[in-house]
């Protein structure tokens, strides 16, 4: 096979897109429900229009670069890899929700603070701050190899990646102005996305 196996097969492609749907339908409801409560101290500078923006652009070039770009495939054992991704795609999925029903009140689309706001510290919090996080760049990194291709790939992590890089240093930023001195001891025994690595 000398292309990405989405671009010479709708049964692949149908699989992709049903995999899409359920990790991102779900997204789409709660960005009408998961908003700062009245009274909050919204601190977002921007971040969720930021976040969208670079995750939608990695996702659109790679979909034109899966289709456009078959000398950048991944040939080795495509069936595999896709099959791989799209486990990956909804593991990561499953796992954010996980992450953001522990959050519970606090978990908001938006970047703000509430008075008594605490650190969460169960389950996966316990050793990153954005399991969350975590959890939708798994997502990525599945929907990049289910596209089997290379440049893809790339590109789906590349936009995340600069989406969430300034999301949580906004979102730290306002949970150590919000929160003080426990949230700031939370980050000093704690990593980002990884634990004990990043």
């Amino acid at each position: 096979m000398n292309s990405a196996l989405i671009a010479h097969s709708y049964f692949y492609l149908g699989a992709l897109d049903v995999a899409l749907l359920t990790c991102y339908l779900p997204e789409w409801v709660g960005t009408f429900f998961q908003n700062p409560e009245k009274g909050a101290e919204r601190r977002d500078r921007g971040s969720y229009a930021v976040l969208l923006a670079s995750m939608f652009a990695g996702i659109l070039f790679a979909f034109f670069t899966a289709f456009g770009a078959p000398v950048a495939s991944i040939t080795w054992q495509q069936p595999l890899v896709f099959w791989t991704g799209i486990a990956l795609m909804l593991a990561g999925a499953a796992f954010r929700w996980y992450a953001i029903k522990l959050l519970g009140k606090f978990f908001t689309r938006s970047v703000a603070t509430r008075t008594g706001q605490y650190v969460v510290a169960t389950g996966p919090y316990r050793l990153i701050r954005h399991p969350s996080y975590s959890g939708a760049l798994l997502t990525i990194l599945g929907l990049g190899l289910a596209m089997t291709n290379w440049i893809s790939l790339v590109l789906v992590l590349l936009g995340a990646l600069i989406g969430y890089g300034y999301r949580v240093r906004v979102e730290e930023r306002a949970l150590c102005a919000g929160i003080g001195d426990a949230y700031r001891e939370y980050m000093q025994r704690t990593r980002r996305f990884i634990p004990y690595v990043w």
